[in-house]
């Protein structure tokens, strides 16, 4: 499956949703779902993943990633990877992305419209980039 854009109208299914399926097995393991499958895809295609919740707050201001987007956000992410990083803090053309290294998935998006004594908690390092 091929997607040239990650925000507003990108169909992700949350756990639960018709056609998302339950995630359990007859012997009540957990097996993928469709939601985690499509969070899997964009792994692989881009070395990032987006959480739900970030998924949400893209769509709730309008923020839009192309291709390119994604792989400067992931050539990103193995920069402050290899720095040690583990929840940084991205600035990216006007955005603010908090992220996991570990899980290799932004957490949050903030847009420049955000208010001008922004708090960010919990991050142990920043990269900004273009």
């Amino acid at each position: 499956m091929m997607v040239e854009r990650l925000g507003p109208g990108r169909p992700v299914l949350p756990p639960g949703a018709a056609g998302a399926g339950t995630g359990k097995t007859a012997r009540g393991s957990t097996a993928p779902t469709a939601f985690h499958r499509i969070l899997e895809e964009a792994r692989r295609e881009n070395g990032v993943i987006f959480s739900a919740h970030a998924l949400g707050r893209l769509e709730q201001r309008k923020i839009e990633f192309g291709r390119e987007d994604l792989q400067k956000i992931s050539r990103a992410m193995d920069r402050i990877a290899a720095k040690g990083a583990r929840s940084p803090l991205l600035l990216y053309n006007n955005v603010a992305l908090l992220a996991s290294v570990p899980n290799r998935t932004i957490i949050t998006a903030v847009d420049g419209t955000m208010e001008k004594e922004q708090l960010y908690t919990n991050i142990d390092s920043a990269v900004i980039f273009e």
